[in-house]
């Protein structure tokens, strides 16, 4: 007999463990919550959410509760019966009475090595604080904000040149993975649970937009971790050019042959460009100046007649 899941999910990172899990014969996905529909672009139309839009691709139940802790919501939960909730980037705080709905209780699917990252924005802080390894983690829901102990996890290197878009893409696979191997050992009472050592813990917050401007008397590395860190929909890392915003997606780090003033051109190549740093220098390589889309090196040194010598700020 298929263990009964009630899978809580809202972004599309949530979607490839949805889709692992409706495709094992050991489980069945009784019903789906996500976020409700919100307004999105210039229209301001009502917009699904990733995960809303794949379920009914799949046939699935969908409810989009405002509040998935109301008292008539858990009551409707508890007629499932479902042995577990699988929760991942739900977006929702869940309440006792929810966690305590299930036989099996809660758990979660985090994109982080926990106790490292807990919060919401674990893959871009893990970028731009330069860690070399990273990956997800499944534990036990409990109130404490991502504290439960963890059932299993699974890790991966990171390379200089990964941003959190590619990131995000390959994580969302390897939680679907972990859930898969993971889970179904849980609910047999075979796991092994393990308490986060709480000496360990670092926590991911919120990225606020005044965090993007970058300051070129930081190193080169450290630009770089902050571009690719937050390469992933905004806010973006951006500097100033002739007093208007200019975002930048991609860069490299790269040494510096002289000591030069920080953010100053020093190169301008065909397809990229050179600014100095603190220490050492930086390779830019993707650009988006304000209100325009995001461009290419090449394009953006020919539009915008970038020299040597021209500065950043």
């Amino acid at each position: 007999m298929a263990f009964k899941i009630l899978f809580c999910g809202t972004p599309q990172f949530a979607v490839p463990t949805l889709e692992a899990l409706h495709h094992d014969p050991r489980f069945e996905v009784v019903c789906v919550f996500t976020q409700p529909d919100r307004p999105s672009g210039r229209g301001q139309k009502l917009q699904l959410s990733p995960v809303k839009k794949r379920a009914l691709e799949l046939g699935l139940s969908v409810e989009a509760p405002e509040k998935a802790s109301a008292k008539e919501v858990v009551k409707a939960v508890q007629d499932m019966d479902s042995d577990v909730a699988v929760v991942v980037a739900y977006g929702q705080i869940l309440s006792q009475a929810f966690l305590d709905s299930f036989v099996h209780g809660c758990v979660n699917v985090h994109s982080s090595l926990l106790p490292r990252w807990r919060g919401a924005a674990p893959i871009q802080r893990a970028l731009m604080s330069g860690d070399k390894i990273t990956g997800v983690s499944l534990q036990k829901v409990v109130k404490k904000l991502d504290a439960g102990p963890v059932i299993a996890a699974k890790s991966i290197p990171l390379c200089i040149e990964i941003g959190a878009l590619e990131l995000t893409e390959k994580l969302s696979v390897l939680g679907g993975e972990l859930l898969l191997q993971s889970l179904p050992s849980y609910l047999k009472g075979e796991g092994n649970l393990k308490s986060q050592d709480e000496s360990l813990v670092t926590y991911a917050a919120k990225i606020e937009k005044s965090e993007g401007l970058i300051d070129w008397k930081l190193s080169a590395n450290t630009i770089h971790n902050k571009i690719r860190g937050l390469n992933m929909g905004g806010p973006f890392a951006y500097t100033m050019f002739h007093d208007k915003n200019l975002k930048i997606h991609k860069s490299y780090p790269c040494s510096l042959s002289e000591p030069s003033r920080f953010g100053k051109v020093l190169r301008v190549e065909k397809d990229h460009f050179v600014v100095a740093c603190g220490d050492g220098a930086l390779e830019l390589w993707v650009v988006q100046p304000e209100s325009k889309a995001r461009m290419n090196a090449d394009d953006f040194i020919r539009g915008y007649h970038l020299k040597k010598g021209d500065c950043f700020v």
